[in-house]
């Protein structure tokens, strides 16, 4: 049986090398030929498969593609941090700080299992991302706080797009609606659109209220389970990976148990969060309240 554990850093820098020959109008037989390897290491680079990789490969590939200093120096992190077990992506370590290693990982998923204490990047209103991303890198120009604002809003298109939108189901805790991010007037925006969004058949959207307390025992923190293949799809090449976020860095899983105990730990918490009606009525209560 595969090794799925070490195999995630490798899955991601596939997917970033096929994006960037895509991208560059490029066969693997083209690419091959221009860094002089040979077609099958292309491909096994790409699926994930390659049981080594050669930073020089990297290089080569990210050179004759044209990508940017940032997405070369990424993806040869990723390379070496290719053979752990659980991987831990710390900020600013081998990848640098601007680099959104979790956005591959999304942009491939087919379904979403998460429980959020602040609202998640794809159910985000501009001016709240603006807000937290502000707050975040303080010392960046408006610039790139605009580049990052505009791609987080580039990702919700996978929940709102008419054909095939991705199932999104998001647990989050009171504290979501009575945090104040930014000002009460981007809070009302923010709780709204959440109320809105929690009507799409696609998304489903539960508070987790107070009153409830520790359902189970202990604190999970923020979590996201990400599905590659449909729930009804058997034999799915790609496995599962549950994404758990942290002030410093943050934890990849693939190890089947693991993923599994965050799937009990998803549905203990729904069970007693509020119900699909309840949640929204919640929001807006709190919107008005906000408003007023």
């Amino acid at each position: 049986m595969a090794d799925f554990g070490s195999t995630l850093p490798r899955r991601q820098v596939g997917r970033y090398l096929r994006e960037l020959r895509q991208g560059a109008g490029l066969t693997i037989a083209e690419l091959a030929r221009r860094i002089e390897r040979g077609a099958t290491t292309v491909q096994r680079l790409e699926t994930g498969t390659a049981e080594r990789i050669r930073l020089w490969d990297i290089d080569a590939i990210c050179r004759v593609c044209g990508a940017d200093e940032t997405t070369s120096g990424a993806l040869k992190g990723l390379a070496q941090q290719g053979n752990t077990k659980s991987w831990w992506h710390q900020y600013g370590d081998l990848i640098p700080l601007n680099f959104d290693v979790y956005m591959g990982l999304e942009a491939a998923a087919r379904k979403l299992t998460s429980f959020q204490e602040l609202v998640p990047g794809l159910l985000q209103t501009p001016d709240y991302a603006w807000t937290l991303t502000r707050l975040a890198h303080p010392s960046e120009p408006d610039s790139e706080i605009a580049r990052r604002v505009e791609l987080r809003g580039r990702r919700q298109i996978m929940l709102t797009k008419k054909n095939d939108p991705v199932p999104f189901d998001v647990i989050l805790d009171e504290s979501v609606l009575h945090r104040v991010i930014g000002s009460r007037r981007i809070m009302e925006a923010q709780l709204r659109r959440l109320a809105d969004l929690g009507t799409r058949t696609n998304i489903d959207i539960r508070i987790l209220p107070f009153g409830v307390g520790v359902p189970l025992g202990d604190l999970t923190g923020p979590f996201t389970i990400l599905d590659f293949e449909h729930p009804a799809t058997a034999g799915s090449i790609d496995p599962p990976v549950v994404y758990a976020e942290g002030y410093t860095g943050a934890m990849y899983f693939d190890d089947l148990e693991l993923i599994e105990r965050y799937r009990r730990a998803h549905a203990g918490l729904w069970r007693v969060a509020l119900g699909e009606q309840d949640s929204r009525k919640l929001l807006r209560e709190k919107a008005r309240e906000v408003a007023r």
